[in-house]
């Protein structure tokens, strides 16, 4: 879908492009991708990059475009709950294009924020350095739903260890590595605009954006190793429960094989002492494996195997 948006006190829709609007493409067709290339002369390697869904953040040029990728998140119906896209952002002359193959949140919190701020974006470097921030927020946000998800999972598992949590938890500790190496990406992006744009940008929301990558970058590594650690507790407590299992049925076993031991020797068809006409034979062989049982039970109890 292709929208066209004016910045005037904020972004609002137009019908046509007109020099200097934003032009907005998401979850383009084919004949929609055809038109960018043949009436806006977008380069084709530009388009094909962007499409890649591990495409890397970098700036590049073709043919006196300027094509910015940076990684922003999205919320993923599939095991893992979160993941980040790329989104283009190709800038020659009067014409600035943002392009993504996935629906997203940002955009239209990008366009809502500025209508509600006034906000005016004077140019290209600008613009770019604004969808950078408007990253680091949802990045921020969606960490904070992914940590509450990881603290919903961390009671179900203080309740019962079960396959079904820790699969959770692991694919919890996914979004977090992608959102990671993607803001990581996007801190080094920052610093190549930087190099690129240079006076052109504005000192202080420069400042502003490289602080909220910092903080969003510092988040997700606080998160990723608290959640590290917290599988690697419960694969301690699993490793335990195993180990407390085993001594139980160890000790049951060695309980049982004194009775099962003794009841053996005296079924043997061999004297063995005791006559077959004593009427408390029986008695006698079965107390005595009961009595060595609890013997052996008490010792058991005595060093901690019960």
């Amino acid at each position: 879908m292709i929208t066209y948006l004016r910045c005037d006190k904020g972004f609002s829709k137009i019908s046509e492009w007109t020099p200097g609007c934003w032009i907005n493409v998401e979850e383009p067709t084919t004949e929609e991708l055809e038109a960018l290339k043949s009436k806006l002369g977008v380069p084709e390697d530009f388009l094909n990059d962007i499409s890649d869904i591990d495409e890397r953040p970098r700036v590049e040029r073709n043919d006196g475009w300027i094509c910015t990728i940076l990684r922003i998140p999205i919320v993923c119906t599939q095991d893992i709950p979160f993941v980040t896209i790329p989104l283009g952002v190709m800038v020659k002359g009067d014409f600035i294009i943002t392009l993504s193959y996935y629906a997203s949140n940002l955009i239209l919190d990008f366009i809502d924020h500025s209508q509600k701020r006034n906000t005016d974006i004077p140019n290209a470097p600008d613009f770019i350095l604004r969808l950078l921030n408007s990253s680091a927020y949802w990045f921020l946000r969606y960490l904070k739903e992914v940590k509450n998800m990881v603290a919903d999972a961390e009671q179900d598992l203080q309740k019962s260890v079960r396959n079904e949590d820790l699969l959770k938890l692991m694919n919890l500790q996914k979004s977090f590595v992608i959102f990671a190496t993607s803001i990581s990406g996007n801190n080094i992006l920052l610093e190549r605009i930087n190099r690129l744009y240079g006076s052109e940008l504005d000192p202080e929301l420069f400042e502003d954006v490289s602080i909220e990558l910092r903080q969003a970058d510092s988040t997700v590594t606080i998160a990723n190793q608290m959640i590290d650690r917290t599988l690697d507790t419960y694969a301690s407590v699993i490793s335990n429960n195993v180990n407390a299992i085993m001594k139980r049925l160890t000790s049951i076993s060695l309980i049982l094989m004194i009775p099962t031991l003794i009841a053996s020797f005296y079924g043997m068809n061999v004297d063995v002492g005791i006559s077959m006409e004593n009427r408390w034979a029986f008695s006698c062989i079965v107390g005595v494996g009961f009595l060595f049982a609890i013997i052996v039970c008490v010792w058991l109890r005595k060093i901690k195997w019960l």
